[in-house]
């Protein structure tokens, strides 16, 4: 399966495209005219940009606050563009992982294709035979712009019930807290 490198890409974001509560997202990386596009999970896309910030945010704490690493996006770095069409989905996601190198002072994010036979996570020899790899190193600011951007993406979708957290249907849902009674939107 192919391995896509972006070091560092002109553009990567998180994205979803349908209607809430049938939304497919994905991660897109361009770069001079070359556009790779694989399809995550919902939870995957909310665990990145937490990860994201908490990576960043150590990051900070252990430097005593590196001038590199801003707190939070700087100014002008957020996207706010749809994903690049067309659309073509490259390969469906399994496993993430992301990275610091501390070197080249770059967040390191790999997204891995469902495989019965993963990789070692941000190996430096990769199998050309083995799984789907996608790789992007990105600047700190990048990586906060990333994280902003994919935060709120998850966050456009189903309200939650306030009962018990999980996303409403446009005609209620069962809720668990209720004993299975259903519940309409508020």
């Amino acid at each position: 399966m192919p391995v896509y490198f972006y070091d560092p890409p002109d553009r990567f974001v998180a994205g979803a495209i349908g209607q809430p509560g049938e939304r497919v997202f994905y991660l897109q990386a361009t770069s001079r005219g070359r556009t790779t596009s694989v399809v995550v999970e919902k939870f995957q896309v909310s665990l990145l940009a937490e990860r994201i910030d908490e990576l960043l945010d150590e990051v900070l704490r252990r430097t005593g606050g590196s001038p590199e690493v801003p707190t939070a996006a700087p100014a002008g770095t957020l996207d706010d563009e749809p994903l690049e069409l067309p659309l073509l989905e490259d390969f469906r996601v399994g496993a993430i992982a992301l990275a610091w190198d501390g070197d080249g002072g770059m967040v390191v994010i790999e997204a891995q294709e469902e495989s019965d036979e993963p990789v070692e996570p941000l190996a430096e020899d990769i199998p050309p035979d083995g799984p789907g790899v996608l790789r992007v190193r990105i600047t700190p600011g990048a990586a906060r712009a990333f994280a902003q951007r994919a935060a709120r993406i998850v966050a456009a979708g189903r309200p939650p019930c306030p009962l018990c957290g999980l996303p409403l249907d446009a005609d209620g849902h069962v809720c668990p807290r209720q004993n299975g009674h259903r519940i309409g939107h508020a």
